[in-house]
């Protein structure tokens, strides 16, 4: 098939199923929570436990999913994914026990890992030589309008068929809508994979004559590692804020209506941000993209800390968030592959995933507890700094030792 043509139909297929999967299995639970607390009588604990529960899950599975995806490419483990995702979401929708409800979000944990960004950057490095990273970019465009599209039909949904129904209705989806897409994708051999699987020279180019590493080689090297642990604590921020960030900007005073509507604005900030690179950095290293992105996110805080109470300040913190939220999704993306090459890319992304999963799972549960105990949003704000901090330091020497060693070899 024609490379351009087989590019369009990857990124129609998966910007498709990135959207559906996306919008019910992560962003649905946030408008259905309630209503599955008010029947079956469970603390918003039980309710949101599990699902922080499915993400531990993904996080665990998402190292050797990305070993099935670097053997068999992605038609046949995402389409096993959607399998999973509409059995969980069916188990769900029929859960009248606890066990039963962590049992379908453990289902749709493992579904996650199996076809969420992940395995759909897998797919693409895959499958697409030539533009992978001008793919990744325009799919995370399409991913951005997943909560656009999906909080207001869950609320629509919910109101008319109940969250029962609503998850029922989203197994469906999976099972005859995306099942089918997923099997619609193309197939790479292996042998096309290392026609290009070096790490990423100027302009995002590569060079054939260096190996790219294998899963082991990765996990020795010390960059892997700062990587890891730059992405898990830049996790643990986004996905707090994801959950208190509403309650967090009340506390400073303003009006319920002007939170809400900052908050609504940083989806649109993620698409722009997605947009902005496609536009303005295509030609950059993913490695210096990262670099105004890990930064972005602790200047975002300190004017929130410094000036909170000013609209203006609210107005750019969520700017900030959103743009460097959207632009770091296809740094994940782009950044292993022009680190370590493209031979193992889906195990090395994956076992780069595995802990920021685990982060995203419990960063919101643990300030939960100081939320509750602070009076101020200051040391809300000042622990989320710290870890933004961090994320930064630990990306810089990351490619600064990924540099070291290229230099030496």
């Amino acid at each position: 098939m024609n490379q351009q043509l087989l590019t369009g139909k990857t990124i129609a297929i998966l910007g498709f199923t990135q959207i559906a999967s996306w919008g019910s299995l992560y962003y649905a639970i946030a408008i259905l929570a309630p209503s599955i607390q008010q029947e079956m009588g469970w603390s918003s604990g039980t309710v949101f436990g599990a699902f922080s529960w499915s993400l531990l899950v993904a996080g665990l599975a998402s190292a050797p999913v990305g070993m099935l995806l670097d053997r068999h490419g992605g038609r046949l483990v995402m389409a096993s994914g959607s399998l999973l995702c509409a059995a969980g979401m069916v188990l769900l929708s029929m859960a009248q026990a606890k066990a039963v409800y962590f049992m379908a979000w453990t289902l749709l944990g493992l579904g996650m890992a199996l076809s969420l960004y992940e395995a759909a950057f897998a797919t693409i490095n895959r499958m697409l030589l030539a533009n992978s990273r001008q793919a990744i970019s325009t799919l995370t465009l399409f991913g951005g309008f997943a909560s656009t599209v999906f909080w207001p039909l869950t609320l629509k949904l919910n109101s008319l068929l109940g969250w029962r129904d609503t998850y029922l209705l989203y197994g469906m989806l999976q099972l005859c809508l995306c099942l089918p897409l997923h099997l619609m994708l193309g197939t790479a051999k292996a042998s096309d994979t290392r026609a290009s699987n070096a790490p990423a020279s100027a302009h995002g180019q590569t060079s054939p004559a260096r190996p790219g590493h294998t899963l082991a080689e990765a996990l020795r090297h010390p960059a892997f590692w700062k990587l890891a642990l730059a992405f898990c604590a830049n996790s643990f921020v986004f996905s707090t804020l994801s959950v208190h960030l509403i309650p967090l900007l009340a506390q400073f005073g303003h009006a319920s209506a002007w939170v809400v509507m900052m908050a609504a604005f940083i989806g649109p900030m993620q698409v722009a941000g997605r947009l902005g690179e496609m536009t303005f950095a295509r030609h950059a290293l993913p490695q210096t993209v990262g670099k105004w992105v890990f930064t972005a996110l602790p200047v975002a805080l300190l004017v929130l800390m410094s000036f909170g109470t000013q609209a203006w300040a609210v107005a750019l913190f969520c700017l900030l968030y959103g743009l460097s939220n959207g632009i770091l999704t296809i740094v994940r993306g782009t950044i292993p592959q022009a680190l370590f090459g493209r031979d193992n890319y889906g195990a090395i992304s994956g076992a780069l995933a595995g802990p920021s999963m685990l982060s995203k799972a419990a960063g919101p549960l643990a300030m939960a507890v100081v939320a509750q105990d602070s009076t101020t949003p200051y040391p809300f704000l000042l622990i989320l700094l710290l870890f933004t901090l961090a994320s930064l330091a630990f990306y810089l020497a990351a490619i600064r030792q990924q540099a070291v060693s290229l230099e030496a070899s």
